[in-house]
């Protein structure tokens, strides 16, 4: 039973399986790789063994078929060890739900199989310097010239960038449209990974950040960069509904942030626990402490409650009903949750909670991401309270 929900025996073993590979093979090995801000190759292929990759791609192209439901409580899983594998999966599983829902036949029965195996792995494109959360001021432009597309500007904050062979891509093609959204159309551009230098596209170095470590976050400049018409999500007659496309996607990302707040502030409350049995203070272990018991206690509290909400939004969704406020309830709840677990459990530690020989400053380091991840939780609030208003409208 997880919160309420009746887990199927098939989750269960998937669950456990995911858990210890988390105990076996990524706890122990974490600090490692954060601390180097280095890709985590060995995890990285485990993780295609395990068929994380095609975790919800259907069978009948190579993959899982798993719902959003039992993805949701993989990443939360995942997350529990490193966010950063997370993230790895996170963009790639945007892509292929974007492929599998939108996609031409062709672009299903080509790319897929090859998602599903991690064969080839994707990155999402919407964000450019001067637009984030308003995504309907992006400037990249794409202009048909013949049979192809010429894209001319630069993205950022692109998670797997440089490794991915699959960029979706959002791009202005009708500038003069009105809504301006109604002039943006999805390009399924296909590149060579950890090549960053190519005709038309050039990554510079990946930026440095205080958390996420290990994955990369990169800039894509695009100068003449040519596509085929042929590279639209959906065919060349889906122009002008890409930000509808992106939107799903981005609804799905933030049931997936939530799973990783979950995974978090879950690691942050395990290590408090323990802690505050071991260590003494006053004669005694600082578990017995009630001011110490309070703060677990309320720990434990907002966690159950953030995965009640990221459980219902994931089930809403599979249902195929509109899922944006309770998607974007669940994200803001749990990331902030998280951030407030990682920095109660650094309480508790003490000043061992400051060092790097324990996880904690870890995961404080790595909470704030969420915050901002997805569509700020500033941006969330405005949403939900629109979708409010929209559904009890006077």
């Amino acid at each position: 039973m997880t919160a309420g929900y009746e887990l199927t025996a098939e989750q269960q073993d998937i669950l456990r399986t995911i858990r210890d590979f988390v105990d076996r093979d990524v706890l122990p090995n974490v600090s490692h790789y954060d601390h180097n801000d280095e890709f985590p190759t060995p995890l990285v292929e485990t993780m295609k063994e395990l068929g994380l990759f095609g975790t919800t791609i259907p069978e009948e192209y190579g993959g899982l078929g798993l719902d959003l439901m039992t993805y949701s409580l993989i990443v939360k899983e995942l997350s529990r060890g490193w966010i950063s594998l997370s993230g790895i999966i996170n963009t790639h599983f945007i892509a292929s739900f974007m492929i599998k829902t939108f996609g031409t036949a062709e672009q299903k029965d080509r790319l897929l199989p090859r998602m599903a195996r991690g064969d080839v792995r994707s990155a999402f494109s919407m964000t450019e310097p001067h637009a984030g959360s308003d995504v309907q001021a992006i400037r990249t432009r794409a202009v048909l010239d013949g049979d192809d597309y010429v894209v001319n500007g630069q993205k950022m904050w692109v998670t797997n960038g440089l490794r991915a062979g699959i960029v979706m891509l959002l791009a202005v093609t009708d500038p003069s449209a009105e809504p301006r959204h109604r002039g943006m159309t999805t390009f399924i551009v296909e590149k060579e990974p950890e090549v960053s230098d190519l005709p038309g596209l050039t990554i510079p170095p990946p930026l440095k950040k205080l958390g996420y470590k290990g994955v990369e976050s990169t800039e894509l400049v695009f100068e003449d960069f040519r596509t085929p018409a042929s590279s639209i999500l959906g065919g060349p007659d889906q122009t002008g509904v890409g930000f509808k496309q992106f939107m799903a996607g981005i609804e799905l990302g933030r049931v997936n942030i939530a799973a990783r707040a979950l995974g978090i502030a879950e690691l942050a409350l395990e290590n408090a626990i323990r802690y505050a049995q071991e260590r003494e203070a006053f004669g005694k272990p600082i578990s017995q402490h009630q001011l110490i018991q309070a703060k677990i206690a309320q720990m434990a509290t907002k966690i159950r409650a953030a995965e009640l909400l990221l459980l219902d939004a994931a089930a809403r969704k599979n249902t195929g009903e509109r899922a944006d406020m309770e998607a974007g309830m669940a994200k803001l709840f749990a990331t902030e949750i998280a951030e407030e677990v990682a920095l109660d459990a650094m309480r508790i530690h003490g000043g061992y909670g400051y060092s790097q020989e324990y996880p904690i400053e870890r995961l404080y380091r790595d909470a704030p991401l969420l915050l901002i991840g997805e569509g700020s939780n500033e941006i969330q609030q405005l949403l939900i309270a629109r979708r409010l208003f929209e559904r009890h409208k006077i």
